[in-house]
């Protein structure tokens, strides 16, 4: 495994992110380990189709961070607003990308809102994120396409539609954090009709600044978006009826939304919008990281893991 060593202080192979992913080989079968020193890297990067098997590892979580601060708000050299696909922090086009103790942000919404400002763009498949931040406001996290994603004991906050998207994704043990403001919405899912799964959050937190009974857990970006919470701890902030169906009635006969053995202050299942399902025990044992993410290759997230160490 070849390995570049990030540092903006000059003591490695690079002082950006950007000049190790243009440095790793094209359309590799191995990985390349981009090893990132703590610090603030300033830095909006694209990892292209061609850097498969990319591996970034930072120094820590919270430490090491990757951050820029695009936003619908801001105006490009032609006069035009950004449109929310030009905002991301990060995005990652490639297969087979992986990251640890890191944390990827959007800094746009720091002091006052500025709408759609993305931290992180996952298109690629097969992806996987252990012990990383998402760090944003509006639309955090942006999954489209049709890939899998694992995201294990990451942190993810923000505050409407911060996890959406069309792509199969399992979040577990994850937190998943909910800023101070009203009428937000954790997950927007996009997920297509002929997809089994969308979003699966399997044992996970969801906290929260919000004020109480003021998040939904998610809306139908898309008719038949599918997001399933298994075994999750939720706040106050948590909205008694759970889900929304995006002003489009219809959508409730489509959407694909459900719970199992929720907890905590948000968790009373019994004022749950009549549309979303309380899943029975064994649908929800079935609900597991490889039964979900394997796909027709049978990959395995947990031997990508022992791979990129």
């Amino acid at each position: 495994m070849r390995t570049i060593v990030v540092d903006r202080n000059g003591r490695g192979d690079c002082r950006t992110v950007t000049e190790a992913i243009a440095a790793a080989p094209d359309f590799a079968s191995e990985r390349t380990l981009i090893m990132v020193r703590n610090g603030t890297y300033r830095e909006k990067i694209t990892v292209p189709p061609s850097k498969t098997h990319l591996c970034i590892v930072g120094e820590s979580r919270d430490g090491a961070v990757i951050v820029y601060d695009d936003s619908v708000s801001k105006i490009k050299p032609d006069g035009v607003k950004m449109t929310m696909y030009e905002t991301p922090s990060f995005t990652i086009l490639a297969d087979d990308f992986y990251a640890e103790n890191v944390t990827f942000a959007n800094s746009a919404s720091r002091l006052e809102p500025r709408g759609q400002a993305l931290a992180l763009h996952v298109e690629g498949d097969r992806a996987v994120f252990r012990n990383t931040a998402i760090v944003g406001h509006q639309d955090t996290l942006y999954t489209p396409g049709s890939g899998r994603q694992l995201y294990d004991s990451c942190y993810i906050e923000g505050t409407v539609d911060f996890v959406f998207g069309s792509a199969t994704a399992v979040f577990k043990e994850c937190e998943l954090h909910s800023l101070d403001r009203h009428n937000g919405y954790v997950t927007a899912a996009s997920t297509g009709e002929s997809q089994p799964y969308g979003y699966v959050f399997l044992d996970c937190r969801l906290t929260g600044a919000a004020p109480p009974a003021t998040v939904s857990l998610g809306r139908p970006w898309k008719p038949y978006g599918s997001a399933i919470f298994v075994r999750t701890w939720m706040d106050r902030h948590i909205r008694p009826e759970g889900w929304d169906n995006w002003r489009d009635p219809a959508r409730e006969m489509t959407s694909r939304f459900g719970e199992y053995g929720s907890t905590g202050p948000g968790a009373e299942t019994a004022a749950r919008a009549g549309w979303a399902r309380e899943l029975p025990a064994e649908e929800a044992s079935a609900l597991t990281v490889r039964g979900v993410l394997e796909g027709r290759d049978g990959w395995n997230p947990e031997e990508v893991r022992a791979a990129a160490q």
